[in-house]
Protein backbone atom coordinates (compact mmCIF):
# COMPACT_ATOMS: atom_id res chain seq x y z
CA UNK A 1 0.00 0.00 0.00
CA UNK A 2 2.77 2.59 0.47
CA UNK A 3 4.52 2.20 -2.84
CA UNK A 4 1.10 3.07 -4.34
CA UNK A 5 0.72 6.17 -2.10
CA UNK A 6 3.97 6.84 -3.06
CA UNK A 7 3.66 6.32 -6.93
CA UNK A 8 0.43 8.80 -6.37
CA UNK A 9 2.28 11.57 -4.51
CA UNK A 10 4.90 11.41 -7.15
CA UNK A 11 2.48 12.10 -9.99
CA UNK A 12 0.45 14.96 -7.73
CA UNK A 13 3.28 16.67 -7.31
CA UNK A 14 4.70 16.08 -10.92
CA UNK A 15 1.03 17.55 -11.81
CA UNK A 16 1.02 20.02 -9.55
CA UNK A 17 4.31 21.14 -10.78
CA UNK A 18 2.95 20.93 -14.13
CA UNK A 19 0.02 23.40 -12.91
CA UNK A 20 2.60 26.08 -11.35
CA UNK A 21 4.63 26.21 -14.23
CA UNK A 22 1.19 26.57 -16.66
CA UNK A 23 -0.04 29.19 -14.28
CA UNK A 24 3.57 31.03 -14.10
CA UNK A 25 3.50 31.19 -18.36
CA UNK A 26 -0.24 32.32 -18.25
CA UNK A 27 0.60 35.09 -16.00
CA UNK A 28 3.18 36.16 -17.88
CA UNK A 29 1.32 35.81 -21.16
CA UNK A 30 -1.30 37.95 -19.38
CA UNK A 31 1.32 40.65 -18.61
CA UNK A 32 2.78 40.56 -22.57
CA UNK A 33 -0.56 41.32 -23.91
CA UNK A 34 -0.80 43.80 -21.12
CA UNK A 35 1.70 45.63 -22.03
CA UNK A 36 0.87 45.09 -25.77
CA UNK A 37 -2.64 46.47 -25.24
CA UNK A 38 -1.04 49.51 -23.42
CA UNK A 39 1.39 50.19 -26.68
CA UNK A 40 -1.33 49.84 -29.04
CA UNK A 41 -3.38 52.50 -26.90
CA UNK A 42 -0.89 54.82 -26.78
CA UNK A 43 -0.56 54.23 -30.10
CA UNK A 44 -4.07 54.80 -31.36
CA UNK A 45 -3.88 58.17 -28.83
CA UNK A 46 -0.83 59.47 -31.23
CA UNK A 47 -3.05 59.55 -34.00
CA UNK A 48 -5.12 62.23 -34.93
CA UNK A 49 -8.50 63.35 -36.28
CA UNK A 50 -7.63 63.96 -40.32
CA UNK A 51 -9.20 67.97 -39.83
CA UNK A 52 -9.04 70.96 -42.22
CA UNK A 53 -5.84 71.76 -40.01
CA UNK A 54 -3.63 69.22 -40.76
CA UNK A 55 -5.33 67.82 -43.95
CA UNK A 56 -5.13 69.83 -47.84
CA UNK A 57 -8.24 69.32 -49.53
CA UNK A 58 -8.98 69.78 -53.34
CA UNK A 59 -12.22 69.10 -55.73
CA UNK A 60 -11.55 68.09 -59.20
CA UNK A 61 -13.07 67.17 -62.30
CA UNK A 62 -13.10 63.72 -63.52
CA UNK A 63 -13.86 62.48 -67.18
CA UNK A 64 -15.74 59.38 -65.76
CA UNK A 65 -18.22 58.64 -64.49
CA UNK A 66 -20.25 61.77 -65.49
CA UNK A 67 -21.87 64.07 -63.13
CA UNK A 68 -19.15 63.14 -60.73
CA UNK A 69 -16.25 64.91 -58.67
CA UNK A 70 -13.02 63.63 -56.84
CA UNK A 71 -12.32 65.14 -53.09
CA UNK A 72 -8.80 64.45 -52.14
CA UNK A 73 -7.49 64.56 -48.75
CA UNK A 74 -3.59 64.81 -47.99
CA UNK A 75 -2.33 64.41 -44.81
CA UNK A 76 -0.01 67.59 -44.48
CA UNK A 77 0.54 66.61 -40.85
CA UNK A 78 3.37 65.65 -39.12
CA UNK A 79 2.08 62.66 -37.90
CA UNK A 80 -0.48 59.76 -39.06
CA UNK A 81 -4.54 60.58 -38.61
CA UNK A 82 -7.71 58.75 -39.16
CA UNK A 83 -9.92 59.77 -42.37
CA UNK A 84 -13.39 58.84 -40.32
CA UNK A 85 -16.72 57.60 -42.18
CA UNK A 86 -17.36 60.43 -45.02
CA UNK A 87 -17.03 63.87 -45.25
CA UNK A 88 -19.60 66.76 -44.74
CA UNK A 89 -20.33 68.85 -48.08
CA UNK A 90 -22.33 71.70 -48.54
CA UNK A 91 -22.82 72.23 -51.66
CA UNK A 92 -23.47 75.93 -52.61
CA UNK A 93 -23.33 78.82 -49.88
CA UNK A 94 -26.99 78.65 -49.34
CA UNK A 95 -27.18 74.75 -49.01
CA UNK A 96 -29.75 73.66 -45.95
CA UNK A 97 -28.11 69.75 -45.50
CA UNK A 98 -25.17 68.15 -46.20
CA UNK A 99 -25.13 65.31 -49.18
CA UNK A 100 -25.85 62.03 -48.29
CA UNK A 101 -23.20 59.70 -47.73
CA UNK A 102 -23.28 55.98 -49.70
CA UNK A 103 -23.67 53.78 -47.53
CA UNK A 104 -22.49 50.99 -49.47
CA UNK A 105 -19.27 52.87 -50.32
CA UNK A 106 -18.12 51.97 -46.15
CA UNK A 107 -14.72 50.85 -46.06
CA UNK A 108 -14.01 47.75 -44.31
CA UNK A 109 -11.81 49.55 -41.29
CA UNK A 110 -11.07 53.50 -40.74
CA UNK A 111 -8.69 55.43 -43.71
CA UNK A 112 -5.36 55.81 -41.61
CA UNK A 113 -3.30 58.23 -43.61
CA UNK A 114 0.08 58.60 -42.62
CA UNK A 115 1.97 62.10 -43.76
CA UNK A 116 1.58 62.75 -47.38
CA UNK A 117 -0.62 59.95 -47.80
CA UNK A 118 -4.31 60.66 -49.44
CA UNK A 119 -7.58 59.65 -49.29
CA UNK A 120 -10.97 59.89 -51.87
CA UNK A 121 -14.39 60.57 -51.69
CA UNK A 122 -16.56 60.70 -55.08
CA UNK A 123 -19.00 62.89 -55.55
CA UNK A 124 -22.01 62.20 -57.27
CA UNK A 125 -23.30 65.78 -58.31
CA UNK A 126 -26.77 65.28 -60.10
CA UNK A 127 -28.81 62.22 -61.57
CA UNK A 128 -32.21 62.13 -63.57
CA UNK A 129 -33.82 60.97 -60.93
CA UNK A 130 -32.86 63.87 -58.69
CA UNK A 131 -35.30 67.00 -57.94
CA UNK A 132 -34.82 70.77 -58.41
CA UNK A 133 -31.26 71.64 -57.63
CA UNK A 134 -28.78 74.34 -58.76
CA UNK A 135 -25.64 75.70 -59.38
CA UNK A 136 -23.27 75.74 -56.50
CA UNK A 137 -19.83 77.70 -57.06
CA UNK A 138 -18.39 76.47 -53.70
CA UNK A 139 -18.25 73.37 -51.80
CA UNK A 140 -18.37 73.70 -47.60
CA UNK A 141 -15.91 70.56 -46.74
CA UNK A 142 -16.31 69.19 -42.94
CA UNK A 143 -14.40 66.19 -41.52
CA UNK A 144 -15.82 63.71 -39.31
CA UNK A 145 -14.78 62.95 -36.45
CA UNK A 146 -14.81 60.02 -34.03
CA UNK A 147 -18.19 59.98 -32.79
CA UNK A 148 -19.50 60.58 -36.50
CA UNK A 149 -19.84 64.50 -35.91
CA UNK A 150 -18.35 67.25 -37.63
CA UNK A 151 -15.04 68.73 -37.09
CA UNK A 152 -15.06 72.24 -35.99
CA UNK A 153 -13.53 74.09 -39.08
CA UNK A 154 -14.93 73.73 -42.72
CA UNK A 155 -12.81 74.52 -45.53
CA UNK A 156 -14.96 76.11 -48.57
CA UNK A 157 -13.27 75.21 -51.93
CA UNK A 158 -14.17 76.68 -55.10
CA UNK A 159 -16.09 74.48 -57.80
CA UNK A 160 -14.56 74.22 -60.99
CA UNK A 161 -15.79 76.11 -63.97
CA UNK A 162 -18.35 78.87 -63.35
CA UNK A 163 -19.99 75.99 -60.86
CA UNK A 164 -21.58 72.73 -60.96
CA UNK A 165 -24.85 71.46 -60.77
CA UNK A 166 -26.36 69.39 -57.76
CA UNK A 167 -29.63 68.01 -57.29
CA UNK A 168 -31.76 66.21 -54.60
CA UNK A 169 -29.94 63.13 -55.77
CA UNK A 170 -26.23 64.32 -54.73
CA UNK A 171 -24.08 62.52 -53.14
CA UNK A 172 -20.55 61.38 -51.53
CA UNK A 173 -18.80 57.96 -50.92
CA UNK A 174 -17.02 56.94 -47.72
CA UNK A 175 -13.15 57.86 -47.86
CA UNK A 176 -11.37 55.33 -49.75
CA UNK A 177 -7.74 55.14 -50.13
CA UNK A 178 -7.56 55.32 -53.94
CA UNK A 179 -9.33 57.28 -56.47
CA UNK A 180 -11.05 54.63 -58.58
CA UNK A 181 -12.92 52.80 -55.95
CA UNK A 182 -14.63 55.97 -54.84
CA UNK A 183 -15.57 56.62 -58.48
CA UNK A 184 -17.26 53.48 -58.51
CA UNK A 185 -20.26 54.82 -56.88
Amino acid sequence: MRKSTRSFSRTAASSLAVAALALVGFQATGQTASAASTTATAKASSIATCTTANTKVTVSTVSRPINHLLLKATNTGSKPCYAYSAPFLRAGADAQAPLQWVEDSTPQSVLMLEPGQSAYAGILTYSPDGEGGSLAKNLGVLFTDRNGGATATEKSLKLPGSGVFFNSAAAVTYWQDNAADALVW
